[in-house]
């Protein structure tokens, strides 16, 4: 059985979609003779915890943790709500104070590439004696944080490695780089490290195909795609009665939707019953300026705020749905980024509404699938003949999807992709 050591930020308890990536490909590589190996932080500043997601963790697995100094700790005595929300790489340039300007300011141009940094030479100092004593056969750096790629560049240069990279998100196209208020020469060297990560390493894994158009201009090295994925479960539906449009996960300022509340109480207007069955579902942090929005379009009692909650509860959310809603920032920069939730929301089989960019990676997801509708924020007039067909179907007790091809985006499946890549950069 191959070895392979997982070099990660995310691990449980942390909370959110980007834990469930490597938590379920170590699930499975066992089943695909290789041994996953976890390197994961021992005190980490996670955004969000979920103690139950514990529970989800295989006893077999062999993981390993370090300490980290991270500068949120120190970031706290001026904001700790914005820090938190920083650490978790939501930035916002509305309403941005000066405390946050500045934060962002240090963030970007003294911690490059991002605040995990010093974590990267003690790793390198522990894992080389530890990949060298256990025969590991291949590393593996997922980022964001994208300093952990460092690690691995740093551990292929020191001991020659195997080594992969996997980009769940892009690196200096990402929607909030910007933000970060970087001086000339530190956006050099964001670009510079980028470069030579993605020269460096043996294989790279990306998360979407334009993320792999992308780095292909950067790099001549072999670039995979494989995406997010679901993980089975044996969850029943229970149906809202109501004709429920459900989101879950963060749902920010920036992705406010405000074509979507506009349609809605446009529909609501002109029909008393749909007002009577609309509930709008929200399920995570909600900005105040997203139920400001909807405040103003008179729908805030059709809106239930669920909040934070559990990933088993998220799952189930998504399940009793009649509708579920895909929200992505309207942006060139957004194209590639293909929410880890659009595939658990395939797996429900209720209707999904995306609202994104035009060419958003996850509109094509959708259309291969036919798991749903897409829309940009031009699309008033197709977006509400939609919701009008769906609350149509769903008077008649026959709002459902048929979708087909799910099956590739199983997170055993995608595993299976993976273990073959990995066999692949080691025998190479």
């Amino acid at each position: 059985m191959k070895k392979a050591l997982i070099i990660c930020y995310y691990w449980p308890p942390a909370g959110g979609p980007g834990v469930q990536r490597w938590l379920k490909f170590a699930t499975y590589l066992k089943s695909f003779d290789v041994e996953p190996i976890m390197y994961v932080p021992s005190n980490p500043e996670y955004p969000i915890v979920d103690e139950v997601i514990l529970n989800e963790v295989p006893s077999d697995i062999k993981v390993l943790k370090r300490p980290i100094n991270e500068p949120y700790r120190f970031a706290k005595m001026f904001s700790k709500k914005k820090t938190k929300t920083m650490s978790s790489g939501i930035i916002s340039e509305k309403k941005i104070s000066f405390v946050e300007k500045l934060l962002l300011y240090v963030r970007g141009n003294f911690f490059i590439p991002d605040a995990r940094v010093g974590w990267v030479n003690p790793s390198v100092d522990y894992l080389e004696k530890y990949i060298s004593e256990n025969k590991i056969d291949v590393a593996i750096t997922s980022g964001p944080p994208h300093s952990l790629h460092l690690i691995g560049l740093k551990l292929k240069e020191s001991i020659g490695v195997k080594w992969i990279t996997d980009f769940r998100d892009p690196w200096t196209t990402i929607h909030y780089h910007k933000s970060l208020r970087l001086s000339e020469s530190s956006a050099k060297k964001h670009k510079s490290l980028e470069s030579k990560i993605l020269n460096s390493a043996d294989q790279i894994i990306v998360t979407s195909p334009s993320t792999k158009e992308e780095f292909k201009a950067i790099t001549q090295k072999p670039i995979t795609v494989i995406t997010n994925g679901y993980e089975l479960h044996d969850l029943k539906p229970v149906m809202d009665t109501s004709f429920t449009l459900a989101h879950i996960g963060s749902l920010l300022s920036e992705r406010n939707p405000l074509l979507l509340w506009d349609v809605l109480a446009e529909i609501a207007a002109e029909d008393e019953l749909f007002r009577e069955d609309l509930k709008i579902v929200l399920t995570g942090v909600v900005s105040e300026e997203v139920k400001s929005s909807i405040s103003q379009v008179g729908l805030s009692k059709n809106c239930i705020l669920t909040g934070y909650v559990s990933h088993k509860k998220a799952l189930q959310l998504q399940c009793n749905a009649q509708v579920l809603l895909l929200l992505e920032i309207n942006s060139e920069a957004t194209k590639a980024i293909i929410p880890g939730k659009l595939f658990e929301y395939m797996l429900a089989k209720r209707p999904i509404i995306a609202i994104g960019p035009k060419g958003s990676d996850m509109f094509g997801i959708l259309k291969e699938t036919k798991s749903g509708a897409s829309f940009t924020s031009e699309d008033k007039m197709a977006l509400k003949k939609q919701i009008t067909i769906y609350y149509k179907q769903y008077q008649k007790g026959e709002l459902t999807v048929i979708s087909e091809g799910i099956e590739k985006y199983s997170r055993k499946n995608l595993t299976g992709n993976l273990a073959t890549l990995i066999k692949k950069t080691i025998a190479s």
